[in-house]
């Protein structure tokens, strides 16, 4: 006897109603005749005596009889609805493409049963046809398909829906997607690949979109509001140019002139209409989201009940729709008048002057909002209260009072009692020891809760570069029964060692560099050789070692290491480098002489830096002693002191006073980066004042080199839309002299141009400044002269827009677009800050944890340099470690 489901859900009760056909009775055996007297009118109760299962090539014997709920030694009607709903049970699981059940065998009061199942085909591999590689990869993460997956109507319904939803958000809409199945040979017989089709079609994009009812607000002003639902550009110049120009002179006759700048307005809006930024393709949940930005839009005008009574999107043709939207917009609306209730810390007259808002303004929700809970720009009502404890602080704005055009508010005000924290943890630091994470917190146990105070805890984690500064994000805990908090700051570590491997181009040689920085080294550990790991780190400091030659005869090394928290209790760095410069030549100059040219540097330098707390607790003070010795032997191509000769010594003190406010270091949103610094060596011509030094050698001038030198540096960082970064730059630099008689030191100049990747950017303490869209250290004094003595003074601006691509800790990618202008001039007699040579390009960036920051730019440079004819012009330009900034 058979029973066999199918598809249907009628068909599945057919099988319960006629269990067990009689013409099916030749299944068992001849000596059964129970079998052949099965009533359906007069069903009987058996005990299930066993059961059998085949097919089932996946799916365990004992998972598929509990899955049935059949139980042996339990009774069971025959015909009855326990093996309906058997079947029904299998069927479900989506499992299976045919269960079927057979009654093998009645013995005595026993029946006893078989389950013969047909398993759904597995997924062996899949393949994607139509799209490119890119794609591919990112459906892949989307789709979620593995090997051995069974392949349910679900499963291919699922994967058609994710990759159709996939191509909507692109704007993709009429994407057609198809799933073919190829089985397998016959060894593999339950496994099918699959192969995804898709036809993507083109995008659909919004060619109009209407307004209809509005009348405090043109249409122009409320699609704008649309920030991703944007109608095809358009520019239409010359066709109503008449009827402007008519209603213009029509306008200057009747003396109306305040409706001209209107019908220019208006002119404009309608008939140049440049889509650059901004495509017009049309993506249902972005087009929801401005529907509501058009209503926040109103209430920040006044129009308290505004609202969209409806919209509609129907089509044009295969790739245009348009848009219909019906406004009702209501009255607008005043505060006439504001009252506090519950405030016992703070006065309403003073609630009122950090609310900013008076009876007589105009309604205005979001201001409402945003100085009452959380105004990044300045104070608000809630971090008033929060920054003094008062965790459990509310503020509800009700509207007492509401007609014709004034509205009555009520902040009911709830204060709570003052909470204090009472754990502060750190999770997830699985490489950075939890005394570098709690060392940079503001939130301490025992402490009134202050809400500023996680911030700027938060700020501090992500300048050290060691988490992910995207998914750094407290978990605050309140304990309302006993009045304190807990903290917990989850981090996520991110690599924060860098390998450099650069070649830079410098006076007719390639000169390649080799560096490596561990930024979170641990020096207590470098004995422990279970430590290392490739090398031991958690504890904060860096070692920085540096090596760079361009063949035999040079070679240059340097090793540095920082503790930023000397004696672990404050937050005092001291810094330790030293470098080694050798360069020996003996052979032939291009005219056939005998050379034998030489040098030698030594650099020492030993640096204190501090963190103030005044003016206030952002500003820094860095001090540092740097000694350097020069030894020179015929080395004029590029020491022109001397003719290249002679011993010169170096020992200055830098002073560098700034204040950095930015919110992160990899893609800043906002805050500043300000600094000034001084250098100095000692004025060792003033205690002599009587030397001849118009008859002294270069040797016997500079011996004992002295200056001192300037520099200022300002970045500022705005956020002029969501992820969009407007960036100004300043940087300046002065080299002055103690002696007139002696002059400006032929040390420590400033070279302007290039990359800044230059290969002797240190040899004689020159500075190289970094400008896109001319060729390295062209914007120079006398370069054209073939001396390139170098600058004394030199100014740069910047003025950068930056868009991320991606904020991944992994890599952090971003493009910009900028201009530039700078010049540096010899003495300042010849400075001019308006003579300057002005650029403009784009460019991106990319932040690999292992390399630091790598950009590519593109600069054209517009103003020529004398002499130098390809100096400007078009320059693509490669960057480590902002070496352009």
């Amino acid at each position: 006897m058979k029973i066999k489901s199918t598809h249907w859900l009628w068909l599945l009760i057919f099988a319960g109603s006629f269990l067990f056909l009689p013409e099916l009775k030749a299944q068992t055996n001849s000596q059964n005749d129970a079998l052949n007297n099965i009533s359906y009118q007069s069903p009987k109760t058996y005990t299930l005596g066993g059961i059998t299962v085949s097919g089932n090539s996946y799916v365990d014997k004992s998972v598929v009889i509990m899955l049935s709920n059949l139980q042996i030694g339990k009774q069971i009607s025959i015909p009855g609805d326990e093996i309906t709903q058997a079947i029904q049970s299998l069927w479900k699981q989506g499992l299976f493409d045919d269960v079927q059940i057979l009654a093998t065998k009645i013995q005595n009061d026993s029946v006893f049963l078989y389950i013969q199942l047909d398993e759904k085909p597995r997924m062996n591999k899949y393949y994607f046809k139509g799209i490119k590689k890119s794609e591919q990869d990112d459906l892949k993460d989307k789709i979620n398909l593995t090997k051995g997956d069974v392949v349910t109507n679900h499963l291919i319904m699922r994967t058609i829906h994710i990759i159709k939803d996939y191509y909507n958000n692109k704007g993709y809409l009429n994407a057609q997607i198809s799933i073919d199945q190829k089985k397998l040979g016959n060894e593999q017989s339950h496994f099918v690949n699959l192969y995804i089709n898709i036809h993507k079609n083109s995008k659909v994009k919004v060619a109009v979109i209407n307004v209809f009812g509005n009348k405090a607000f043109p249409k122009d002003k409320i699609t704008g509001a649309m920030k991703d639902t944007r109608a095809i550009g358009h520019f239409n110049p010359l066709v109503p140019i008449p009827h402007l120009v008519g209603n213009v002179a029509k306008n200057l006759f009747t003396l109306k002139w305040g409706k001209i700048p209107d019908e220019l307005l208006n002119y404009a809006l309608k008939n140049y209409n440049i889509r650059i930024f901004k495509s017009a393709k049309f993506i249902q949940s972005k087009f929801d989201d401005d529907l509501t930005k058009i209503i926040d839009k109103y209430n920040k005008e006044g129009y308290r009940d505004a609202q969209i009574v409806k919209d509609s999107v129907y089509r044009i043709d295969k790739k245009h729709v348009g848009i219909n939207l019906y406004v009702s917009e209501g009255p607008k609306y005043y505060y006439r008048k504001i009252t506090w209730v519950g405030n016992t810390v703070y006065p309403s007259k003073f609630l009122s002057s950090v609310l900013g808002i008076k009876p007589g303004d105009v309604y205005n929700k979001k201001l409402l909002e945003t100085n009452l809970n959380y105004n990044e720009s300045g104070l608000d009502v809630s971090s008033l209260y929060m920054d003094n404890g008062y965790l459990f602080f509310n503020a509800t704005p009700v509207e007492t009072y509401v007609g014709n055009d004034s509205i009555d508010l009520e902040i009911r005000i709830h204060e709570g009692k003052q909470a204090r924290i009472n754990k502060v943890t750190v999770s997830g630091n699985t490489k950075t020891n939890d005394h570098v994470v709690i060392r940079e917190l503001r939130t301490l146990p025992g402490q009134l809760f202050n809400r500023s105070a996680v911030i700027r805890s938060t700020r501090e984690l992500a300048n050290l570069k060691y988490f992910n500064a995207q998914n750094l994000k407290p978990d605050i805990k309140p304990n309302p029964t006993d009045g304190t908090v807990d903290i917990n700051y989850a981090v996520e570590e991110t690599s924060a060692d860098q390998l450099e491997l650069s070649g830079g181009w410098g006076y007719g040689r390639l000169i390649g560099t080799v560096g490596v920085s561990f930024n979170n080294f641990s020096l207590r550990n470098f004995f422990n050789k279970n430590a290392w790991r490739p090398v031991p780190s958690g504890d904060g400091q860096k070692l920085s070692i540096r090596f760079q030659s361009y063949g035999q005869g040079y070679v240059n090394w340097s090793i540095s290491f920082t503790e930023p928290w000397l004696g672990g209790r404050k937050p005092n760095s001291l810094t330790l480098s030293y470098y080694r410069s050798l360069f020996a030549y003996k052979g032939l100059d291009a005219y056939g002489n005998s050379v034998d040219s030489r040098f030698s540097i030594h650099g020492f330098q030993i640096g204190l830096g501090k963190r103030l707390t005044w003016p206030d607790d952002l500003f820094t003070l860095y001090q540092a002693l740097e000694v350097q010795l020069y030894d020179l032997k015929n080395y004029a191509s590029i020491f022109s002191v001397g003719n290249g000769n002679g011993r010169y010594n170096n020992i200055d003190y830098n002073i560098v006073f700034g204040r950095n406010s930015v919110d992160q270091p990899i893609y800043p949103r906002s805050g500043s980066d300000v600094s000034i610094s001084l250098q100095m060596t000692p004025p060792y011509s003033l205690f002599s004042p009587n030397k001849d030094y118009a008859n002294m050698t270069d040797q016997e001038k500079y011996k004992w080199i002295e200056y001192y030198k300037w520099k200022f540096k300002a970045y500022w960082y705005f956020e002029v839309a969501p992820k969009l970064v407007l960036v100004p730059k300043i940087r300046f630099g002065y080299l002055g002299a103690y002696n007139n008689k002696l002059g400006v030191t032929p040390f420590q100049r400033f070279y302007l141009g290039g990359d800044g990747l230059s290969g002797y950017s240190n040899y004689d303490g020159r500075e190289i400044i970094g400008m896109r869209g001319y060729a390295n250290e062209t914007v120079t004094p006398q370069y054209y002269k073939n001396t390139n003595v170098g600058g004394t003074i030199f100014s740069r601006y910047t003025l950068e827009l930056r868009y991320p691509i991606s904020l991944a800790a992994s890599s952090t990618i971003y493009v910009q677009a900028f201009v530039e202008a700078g010049n540096a001039w010899l003495g300042s007699k010849n400075f001019n800050p308006f003579d300057v040579k002005r650029a403009a390009g784009v460019g991106a960036r990319i932040y690999l944890p292992m390399f630091g920051m790598l950009g590519l730019d593109w600069a054209y440079g517009f103003d020529p340099i004398p002499g130098l004819p390809s100096a400007n012009g078009s320059h693509f330009h490669f960057s480590m470690n902002q070496s352009l900034d």
